[in-house]
């Protein structure tokens, strides 16, 4: 007997829209507009003969109907996200999608990739360079690396490591009319900044717990991501203050050094993770990257962590 569904983008409307109570919400998660996810919904009710939702001025909510099918569709798109996941697993070329912040991607991440690639030859990568909130189970991404407190819900949670603040420069900063040794001599320097940390990895805070109450805490560029602020440092611009494992390379070969030395670094209160989910991590691709980047972060690990 062939099977009666309605339009599969309308169901998905629906489903989202009910789980958020939102319109706006639904159409950000499948990436169109409100007023697409509307009448999708529309459309639905229409074939259906039937009201899903109670449209009020401020608010969203679904009806005895709507209540009684939403969670019985959630678990249908669980099941069909399995299944293609399922297919994916068994394809003879696997591919492993990795969604990463631009900068840590660009920074740590994409330098070693190399060596993982050796190792599994048969799992081709892709990077998905973003800073948004992932929903893995719904998203096309296989695994996440966050910068966070660890709160993150629904998924497997590895702590990969965590970091210390530190200002780092070209070694030509060392010379010149105003050499660079101490906290005191950054008043002869550009400081660069940026923009998305949080409060307490600023320079506002890093001089303050250094004691320098008479150099500006704001003058200087700023930067959205965090390796074009490095990029900067390199080339002389200035003296950046960065998580020393995200520069870990840069501080090795020489390219960036600590002028002032690990005293003046603070410890940041956020750290790395790898987010998969429970399902996911199950399959070869994902257990194999997993195990490979923890092997990765090995040498990062501090006492104290």
């Amino acid at each position: 007997m062939t099977r009666q569904l309605p339009p599969l983008n309308a169901l998905r409307a629906f489903e989202a829209a009910g789980r958020h109570l939102s319109f706006t919400k639904a159409a950000d998660e499948l990436n169109v507009t409100p007023a697409a996810v509307s009448h999708q919904i529309k459309a639905l009710e229409q074939v259906l003969g039937v009201v899903l939702f109670h449209r009020l001025t401020r608010a969203l909510r679904l009806t005895e109907t709507g209540q009684a099918a939403l969670p019985i569709l959630s678990q249908g798109f669980d099941k069909l996200i399995q299944g293609v996941e399922l297919m994916r697993s068994h394809s003879e070329n696997e591919m492993l999608t990795i969604s990463v912040s631009p900068s840590f991607g660009a920074m740590w991440l994409v330098p070693r990739l190399e060596n993982f690639r050796r190792r599994h030859p048969n799992i081709e990568i892709r990077i998905d360079g973003t800073d948004r909130l992932v929903d893995l189970e719904r998203d096309n991404a296989d695994v996440a690396i966050r910068y966070g407190a660890g709160d993150y819900k629904r998924v497997e949670i590895d702590y990969l490591f965590n970091q210390v603040n530190t200002p780092v420069c070209s070694p030509a900063l060392l010379g010149g009319k105003y050499p660079l040794h101490k906290p005191e001599d950054l008043r002869h320097h550009t400081l660069l900044h940026i923009d998305w940390k949080d409060a307490e990895a600023s320079w506002r805070m890093w001089l303050l717990a250094a004691g320098l109450n008479n150099i500006d805490p704001t003058r200087g560029p700023h930067f959205t991501m965090e390796n074009m602020a490095v990029q900067a440092a390199i080339d002389g611009q200035g003296v950046a203050l960065i998580g020393d494992i995200l520069v870990a390379d840069d501080l090795a070969s020489g390219r960036l050094i600590r002028p002032f030395g690990p005293s003046f670094s603070i410890p940041l209160s956020f750290s790395y993770y790898l987010l998969s989910t429970r399902e996911g991590i199950k399959q070869p691709k994902i257990k194999a990257f997993r195990n490979w980047l923890l092997e990765q972060v090995q040498p990062h690990i501090r006492e104290s962590d």
